[in-house]
């Protein structure tokens, strides 16, 4: 079982979960954050920082957003690891609010 970043992250990517994260599962996709389900301790230090609330047990992921187990699987294998709170996404205003956004990944 681990956290799972769903689709309110596309082209928003605040970053305030990774900088609480104990084990540094996070990954910095270009237009998202990911979760290394690997490495995910299942503390939930991470579910209150987001502003978006982007963030989900991956048992409470909502079932339109079940691609987003294995797209957190297969990113947080090729991208870097974050640690550190950056700024959100240039373009967050756009898209804070814009649903069905898998192909803006």
């Amino acid at each position: 079982m681990a956290y799972i970043v769903g689709e309110a992250c596309i082209r928003c990517k605040f970053t305030d979960c990774a900088e609480v994260c104990p084990v540094e599962c996070f990954h910095e996709a270009e237009h998202m954050l990911v979760i290394d389900p690997v490495e995910c301790i299942d503390c939930g230090a991470c579910i209150p920082e987001c502003p978006i609330d982007a963030i989900f047990f991956d048992e409470d992921l909502p079932i339109e957003q079940q691609d987003f187990i294995q797209i957190n699987e297969e990113l947080s294998k090729t991208t870097p690891i974050i640690v550190v709170a950056k700024e959100p996404h240039p373009e967050k205003d756009r898209y804070l609010h814009v649903q069905h956004k898998k192909h803006l990944i």
